[in-house]
């Protein structure tokens, strides 16, 4: 036989053989599965890095997003919801009406309550307000004048060009209160 042929003793032979079937049993059984599971993890850390990435490219479209929504946000007009002035406090809404149209970028030529159409037991008093400036100011204005929780309407602009600027004469109603 091998053993034999190779001039090795019969006992040494078999151990010989014994010890290598052991280290065959250990690398089919311990090496080879610990390789393929190492292979699994080096996968799993690849989808993880891609993964990574993707949230790293979605981070910044989601920081885009919530910018539009709150730029969004600043472009919806104001609708607080409606209060009634009390029937004392009425001569601050021309003060409200002068400080509006002061950051709006136009000039308030004049603001006069029309007292004819207030009653005893009416619930709204009409203002006429003249001012001049730029169409633009004058839609911020009509913006503004939108924050007012006491301006129940607009009833009527009218709009003519002067030598110098824009003129705009707007009727407004208030709601007044007790």
């Amino acid at each position: 036989m091998i053993a034999k042929r190779l001039n090795i003793p019969d006992k040494i032979f078999w151990r010989l053989l014994i010890c290598g079937g052991i280290i065959i049993i250990i690398i089919l059984a311990g090496i080879v599965p610990l390789s393929r599971y190492n292979a699994g993890l080096d996968n799993d850390i690849k989808k993880m890095q891609s993964q990574i990435e993707e949230q790293k490219n979605l981070k910044s479209l989601h920081a885009m997003l919530v910018k539009n929504m709150e730029k969004k946000n600043s472009l919806a007009l104001p609708n607080p919801r409606r209060t009634a002035m009390p029937r004392q406090e009425a001569n601050r809404f021309q003060d409200a009406f002068r400080k509006i149209a002061d950051i709006s970028g136009l000039k308030t030529m004049s603001i006069v309550p029309e007292l004819a159409a207030l009653t005893g037991s009416s619930n709204q008093l009409l203002h006429t307000a003249v001012v001049k400036g730029d169409f633009n100011n004058f839609r911020k204005m009509l913006i503004n004048l939108g924050d007012l929780p006491y301006l129940e309407r607009i009833e009527e602009i009218n709009v003519q060009q002067a030598a110098d600027a824009m003129e705009f004469r707007i009727r407004l109603l208030i709601a007044l209160g007790n």
